[in-house]
């Protein structure tokens, strides 16, 4: 039997319906974050690995605290809570755009369609965390603990679908990592004036069938 989170996040890979709305979102995305300095600074190219996942502790973190003070720290931890739910706020900001630059290098239709599952679900969340904070400003703080309740449980679920998109879909994963290269190296049946500066030719190392070819030259 298969996990119910589970069961919901193969239905989202199978929204053909969410088809639209992923090109539409996918070609605004495009426009605020092209390729550039700025979008692999985002997808974590200088730090080796994806920047989202790193980045995804600091609001869950503060939100998670802010749960645990409503829980157990009494009236005087009330200003921290709010606090931490605004820090968290804030901190989803440059979160989402990390998440929003690996969409972007993403082309399978089905971890399109979870990728905007996911964010739909985590800018509910967000929205509920800020009412949250707002009502606990002007000192609501039943509804406020209530309204993060709500959020906190929209996160669940949201963070179930990014797991699911690396750990099943394999998202932002090496899949190389444990592959030793050749100890040797073996040369091409080719011979070098057969290569043409710009042009793509077939070659075989063995029976394995590569595509080879030389750059021109920059003029």
């Amino acid at each position: 039997m298969r996990p119910i989170f589970r069961f919901l996040a193969q239905g989202f890979e199978r929204a053909e319906s969410f088809d639209p709305a992923s090109a539409k979102v996918a070609e605004i995305a495009e426009k605020a974050v092209p390729r550039g300095p700025v979008r692999e600074f985002l997808a974590g190219t200088w730090l080796g690995h994806p920047l989202h996942p790193v980045l995804t502790d600091v609001p869950i973190g503060a939100w998670v605290a802010a749960g645990f003070l409503d829980m157990f720290g009494g009236k005087d931890s009330r200003p921290a809570a709010r606090k931490l739910i605004g820090l968290g706020a804030l901190a989803a900001v440059p979160t989402a755009l990390a998440g929003l630059a690996d969409w972007l290098d993403t082309d399978e239709a089905e971890v399109k369609r979870v990728g905007l599952a996911h964010a739909a679900g985590n800018v509910g969340a967000v929205a509920l965390y800020l009412l949250s904070w707002r009502a606990r400003r002007k000192g609501h703080q039943i509804r406020g603990v209530a309204l993060a309740t709500m959020a906190g449980g929209t996160m669940v679920g949201t963070a179930y679908l990014g797991g699911h998109m690396s750990f099943a879909q394999g998202v932002g994963v090496d899949e190389t990592t444990f592959e030793e290269g050749p100890k040797t190296w073996k040369a091409l049946d080719v011979t070098p004036d057969r290569l043409t500066d710009g042009k793509k030719m077939r070659a075989n190392v063995g029976q394995v069938r590569l595509l080879d070819a030389r750059p021109a030259p920059a003029v």
